[in-house]
């Protein structure tokens, strides 16, 4: 019998507006134990449970700047008190054309002063498309966090967001709408590459096990979750299937399984995949699709650092797959209006094709292009820093 996959994420929705009672966050981590013991106890190995709340800037926009920094660090050292690791403050919604630009710029500090807390900021939406000038000071934040944070790992807890609905389990993505709710994310890399075992004869046998695959390894993940939901008194908002990588739990390992990562024949595989992913028939949330995060992943980091592949690349893959750019290293000295450029291509990409697309970008201070990065967190592989052009 096969080793059931790891749960990546646990996630709990607060339906409570800033700013949330202590008492709010002692209840929903009281929960989320509860959810992962279930689990735990049914083999499942749960990596992470995490809280998800509404957007910030949303329920304390007439507070000032200094008094939201008090309530930010209240609540990490209430996260801290209760051993929570993981907490989104939600997106700031600068895609709305009333949005103060000024707030985007607050996260820094709100961020290089927590640990646990996760923050985005959202520069496309459906409803309003991309709002251009904000792409700029999105891309100074990102450049902030990688000096004035350790390590740059700020980058790790912030992203840009474009045309993401609330309700995805995935950090630093999720934020929060609608009643108290239970989501999950798998770290199925190993679903696909061992769905994929025997190398496939075709495209369409590669959709067809890996939907297998997902069905039958995901299907009693989510029967518990609706069912622990359904006993809290939760909403079950769905699993997120995409699956994450972590490490040498690689999911290039199953792309390569048909074609080598950056060759001809990659974008096939890709959206192949992806197929799968979306035709379970399983209540599924957030991306529900590949992620190809170059930080993430040993081989695909393994792959950027030979030049297999390119940004440009990844933007490609992004138009039938998951989550956009994903831990993507960048030299320390990139200018920002670079990086601003590069935040407008993924949020035009994801106008046009009017899916969920996030950048998440990792400027290294202190390091130029040609050389490699020299994380020490055990969520980072190292890799080559490539030019953006």
């Amino acid at each position: 019998m096969s080793t059931p996959p790891p749960i990546r994420t646990i996630t709990l929705g607060i339906a409570e507006p800033h700013p949330i009672a202590a008492s709010t966050i002692d209840h929903a981590s009281a929960t989320l134990q509860v959810a992962r013991q279930r689990f735990s106890n049914a083999g499942y190995e749960v990596q992470t449970v995490r809280l998800s709340t509404r957007p910030l800037f949303d329920d304390l926009a007439d507070w000032s700047v200094s008094r939201r920094l008090t309530y930010v660090k209240t609540l990490q050292a209430t996260l801290t008190k209760l051993g929570l690791e993981f907490c989104s403050l939600g997106t700031l919604h600068v895609a709305r054309p009333t949005e103060p630009l000024a707030r985007i710029e607050e996260i820094v500090e709100l961020l290089a002063t927590t640990t646990a807390l996760n923050m985005t900021v959202s520069l496309a939406s459906v409803e309003h498309g991309m709002r251009e000038e904000a792409a700029l000071p999105i891309a100074r934040v990102m450049q902030r966090l990688a000096h004035e944070t350790p390590e740059g790992f700020g980058n790790f807890r912030f992203a840009m967001l474009a045309c993401v609905e609330a309700g995805c389990p995935f950090f630093p993505t999720a934020y929060h709408a609608g009643p108290q709710s239970l989501a999950l994310g798998l770290q199925g890399a190993n679903i696909l590459t061992n769905a994929l075992a025997e190398q496939p004869a075709s495209l369409t046998a590669i959709t067809e096990r890996v939907r297998a695959a997902l069905h039958r390894q995901a299907a009693p993940i989510v029967a518990m979750g609706q069912t622990i939901a359904r006993e809290q008194g939760l909403h079950f908002g769905g699993i997120d299937l995409s699956p994450a990588p972590l490490g040498n739990d690689s999911v290039t390992a199953a792309i390569e399984r048909y074609a080598p990562l950056g060759s001809v024949g990659t974008l096939a595989v890709i959206a192949a995949l992806t197929a799968a992913l979306k035709s379970t028939e399983l209540p599924t949330c957030g991306y529900n699709g590949l992620m190809l995060p170059v930080l993430e992943d040993v081989l695909l980091g393994q792959r950027w650092e030979e030049a297999a592949l390119h940004v440009h690349q990844l933007l490609l893959y992004s138009a039938v797959c998951g989550t956009g750019l994903d831990t993507l290293p960048l030299a320390g000295d990139t200018p920002v209006e670079d990086i601003a450029h590069l935040l407008l291509d993924v949020a035009t990409l994801a106008v046009r094709l009017q899916k969920p697309l996030s950048a998440r970008l990792f400027p290294v201070a202190d390091k130029l292009v040609g050389e490699k990065t020299t994380f020490s967190s055990p969520y980072l592989t190292n890799t080559l820093i490539q030019s953006l052009h």
